[in-house]
């Protein structure tokens, strides 16, 4: 590491201390039972198995530190996410873990937990123009190139051909970042015109049967096309089953990302062409012993800043891996995400690849 790269390690390392000893002066939050931290966990939905994992391994990691987790779940209603905050900061909660549903509308609750003097963790998803103390996430931008890279590496003729794009959430601003990042991969190709979008939408709330939607709509109006770059494995999904309705399903090369158990099926089955994997156990390890660290004022570094429209948010950002059908077994398998039989069950024995 270079002295520009240490100097930076220690001015955020500074900036998060300084900010937790301020906010010790203020903290009305009590411990929990027997002096424990206690943990605030606002989530914008638990329909999702990936938001399901994430809570259980954060809430178990906790549990090892000595530390306790309150949950609350908003299903995409912002006014409700609100007043989950509203109640966590009621329960004196030591330090507040937030997955906006909409990173701007969660901004006021954001100020709230400061007034308090409770530090607010944004999880996964940046929480936008509001003075927060740390983001934890991957690298979003990096995964949207992973998945644009992916496709124009694939395309029947490289770097050459007519797609598909369904972004995400609107709302979500991981949605503009994976956008971000494809659109860095792709940009030379399309003002070449190497590569042409034929038909792009959002899909709200990263809905399948919106993505199926947007499919749909694809189809329906002639487009000729070979992949479509879908921004998650649920908007993939969507638009599998639109695609699989018009004869059309692993045909049409499909993209995703967050390595769910029914998009690496779908992968070993060769209708879905790849996912990003997102090794959760330790975005959420991470995000549970920090948590901890603040509630107890010890020193957290953090390496990185993601600018949130008000601040430079200090950052820690895990790395991602593309997974292919090549990989399956080398990747999710063996770290445990999913097990041989989840992905490979449904599948005739010739079909599946020897089990380790």
């Amino acid at each position: 590491m270079d002295v520009r790269n240490i100097l930076v390690v220690i001015s955020l390392a500074l900036s998060i201390v300084i900010g937790l000893l301020i906010g010790r002066g203020n903290q009305t939050a009590a411990a929990g039972e027997g002096g424990r931290p206690l943990i605030g966990m606002s989530l914008d939905t638990l329909k999702e198995a990936r938001w399901q994992s994430d809570r259980d391994m954060f809430k178990a990691r906790c549990a090892a530190l000595g530390a306790d987790v309150l949950v609350n779940a908003a299903n995409s209603d912002d006014s409700q996410q609100a007043r989950d905050v509203q109640s966590l900061l009621t329960a004196k909660v030591q330090v507040l873990l937030l997955v906006p549903h909409d990173g701007l509308a969660m901004a006021a609750s954001v100020e709230a937990a400061k007034k308090q003097g409770i530090p607010v963790i944004s999880y996964d998803r940046l929480t936008q123009n509001c003075d927060l103390d740390l983001y934890i996430s991957f690298d979003n931008v990096r995964v949207g190139h992973q998945q644009g890279q992916y496709l124009i590496d694939h395309l029947h003729t490289p770097g050459h051909g007519k797609i598909v794009r369904i972004y995400g959430a609107p709302t979500d601003n991981n949605a503009k970042l994976f956008k971000q990042g494809q659109d860095e991969a792709l940009k030379p190709y399309i003002d070449r015109h190497d590569i042409e979008v034929v038909h792009e939408d959002w899909a709200e709330d990263w809905k399948p049967e919106n993505a199926k939607r947007i499919m749909n709509a694809a189809i329906t109006k002639g487009a000729n096309f070979e992949a479509v770059l879908a921004s998650n494995d649920g908007t993939a999904g969507g638009a599998i089953q639109a695609l699989s309705e018009a004869g059309l399903a692993g045909k049409v090369m499909v993209t995703g990302q967050d390595a769910e158990v029914a998009a690496c099926q779908r992968i070993a089955a060769g209708t879905q062409a790849m996912t990003i994997y997102k090794p959760l156990k330790d975005l959420t390890a991470v995000a549970a012993e920090t948590a901890v660290k603040m509630a107890r004022h010890e020193v957290i570094i953090a390496k990185d800043t993601v600018n949130n429209g008000k601040i430079d948010v200090p950052a820690i950002l895990r790395d991602t891996v593309v997974v292919t059908k090549d990989n399956l077994l080398q990747t999710v398998i063996k770290d445990g995400f999913h097990t041989y039989d989840e992905i490979y069950g449904d599948l005739p024995a010739d079909k599946r690849p020897p089990k380790p």
